[in-house]
């Protein structure tokens, strides 16, 4: 774990994204969509690592409320029932860092199982 902590965390909904300023100055927006699929629980991460499930359909997917949870993470109540899995900073930065690539990476298995987007 690194020490870097979010010094801000706002959530827009109409434009359905969650900005986060971290404490060494990287700042990112991050779409609820794109957080609802990278989702950290085990429904969708999968236990250990197996069984990790493609989330699809959550194009219009908001945040229903913010919970904090010690000095360490936050829990994300979706609008769409899902607040399972702890968003912990390092995930939230990482998220954040290697969104671009994630996103790719997303949109070509929605692609190879062929969902489309709306």
């Amino acid at each position: 774990m690194t020490a870097i902590r979010p010094t801000e965390i706002k959530l827009h909904q109409k434009s359905r994204l969650l900005e986060i300023t971290f404490d060494n100055g990287a700042r990112f927006e991050l779409p609820c969509e794109y957080l609802r699929v990278y989702s950290p629980s085990a429904e969708v991460r999968g236990h250990f690592g197996i069984g990790a499930k493609l989330v699809t359909g959550k194009e219009e997917v908001n945040i229903a409320e913010i919970r904090p949870v010690g000095q360490y993470a936050i829990k994300i109540v979706f609008d769409d029932g899902h607040d399972s899995g702890l968003f912990d900073w390092d995930y939230l930065y990482n998220l954040g860092r290697k969104q671009a690539l994630f996103w790719t990476d997303y949109l070509d298995r929605c692609r190879e199982a062929g969902v489309k987007r709306a």
